[in-house]
């Protein structure tokens, strides 16, 4: 299995030798094993990391994970633990047995659910625990509707500072909002972005997007890209073509 990644990184690429394949996710949004290793293998070696989220997980369960980690990549489950202290923990431990490299916890959960995750992933060494800030589909008027007053950016980055203080690693956003956390913040956590999509490529249901070079000038430390791979006559080329972007 690759190295796990560290539980702090800079802005910069420390750990990777300026390798661009370190900052690329690749979003495994299928409902079988059989479609997500068609995709891994159609990739190949073009790509280290893949997010296993809601669906592939709950078609499939923890296996699917422990497949692509006994093939050599790692994993960033993105399940978004949001529940009480407690049984976030109980998740996140479970978690790190996989051998999961990163995933996710939602920072609205408060600082006591926060704290409790970063222990319990403290049992893998190098397991980056990383909180959802505001959901990439979400804009100023979703936030105004469920009560949430203030500005896009007001949200992330209170999220963000709770987040950062109760030891997460780093957290998920939108680039267009990762320039002022890594102004208000500093560089010491990682930005993962998803909603990002290559020019001219459609949107799908994001609403905050970027394309892959603009979030990683704006800040971010590793990018998530689904449909434009995964979706693509070649995605080999497809994901070679954004490792150029992004280099």
């Amino acid at each position: 299995m690759p190295a796990a990644l560290p539980n702090r990184i800079s802005h910069g690429l420390s750990d990777s030798g300026g390798d661009p394949r370190q900052r690329l996710i690749v979003a495994l949004d299928v409902s079988t094993a059989a479609a997500a290793q068609r995709i891994v293998a159609a990739v190949g070696d073009s790509v280290l990391t893949y997010k296993v989220g809601m669906q592939l997980y709950t078609a499939e369960g923890p296996r699917v994970a422990r497949d692509l980690i006994a093939a050599g990549r790692r994993v960033f489950l993105d399940l978004k633990y949001h529940d009480i202290p407690n049984t976030v923990a109980g998740a996140v431990s479970e978690a790190a047995k996989l051998g999961v490299s990163m995933l996710t916890v939602h920072a609205a959960g408060s600082g006591k659910m926060l704290r409790a995750a970063v222990e319990a992933a403290a049992a893998r060494p190098g397991l980056m625990v990383l909180a959802v800030t505001v959901l990439t589909s979400l804009d100023g008027y979703d936030l105004d509707k469920i009560g949430i007053r203030g500005s896009v950016e007001d949200s992330v980055v209170r999220l963000a500072t709770i987040a950062l203080a109760n030891g997460c690693h780093g957290v998920v956003t939108s680039a267009r909002e990762a320039s002022t956390l890594r102004a208000e913040l500093g560089n010491r956590f990682a930005i993962v972005t998803p909603g990002v999509r290559p020019a001219g490529t459609n949107a799908g249901d994001q609403v905050r997007i970027v394309t892959p070079a603009e979030a990683i000038a704006s800040g971010a430390s590793h990018i998530v890209v689904g449909r434009p791979i995964t979706d693509a006559a070649d995605p080999a080329a497809e994901a070679r073509a954004i490792l150029g972007q992004i280099s």
